[in-house]
């Protein structure tokens, strides 16, 4: 099992940008597929954007060109650079790893004026 805990949400303004970041235990991290996903009271979970071990990203269409997720295998950390952010965003986000499906706690972002 790997064990996950994000960071960095909070509350930003209309347009404004954080960056979460997901520190992974154990020493395979390198080799894991990591994922964004996110989570609105009263929906499903959805997928926001992922990352392979070779670097190759993917992400959902509400996110494309405003959100980079990146990996630093040398800090066992995954990150979800989030810019202009719309109150639509406002979700629970939780990292995942693919492998033992393992899920972090979860931090919360809030968009809101």
């Amino acid at each position: 099992q790997v064990q996950l805990a994000e960071s960095g949400g909070g509350l930003v303004q209309p347009g404004g940008s954080l960056r979460l970041s997901c520190a992974a235990s154990g020493t395979i991290f390198s080799l894991l597929r990591m994922g964004w996903h996110r989570q609105v009271p009263g929906k499903q979970r959805e997928f926001v954007a992922s990352i392979t071990s070779g670097g190759t990203s993917t992400y959902a269409g509400s996110v494309k060109g405003r959100f980079t997720i990146s990996r630093d295998n040398a800090k066992n950390t995954v990150y979800l650079q989030m810019n202009s952010l719309k109150p639509e965003d406002t979700a629970v986000y939780y990292c995942k790893e693919a492998h033992f499906g393992s899920w972090g706690q979860g931090t919360q972002v809030t968009v809101s004026s």
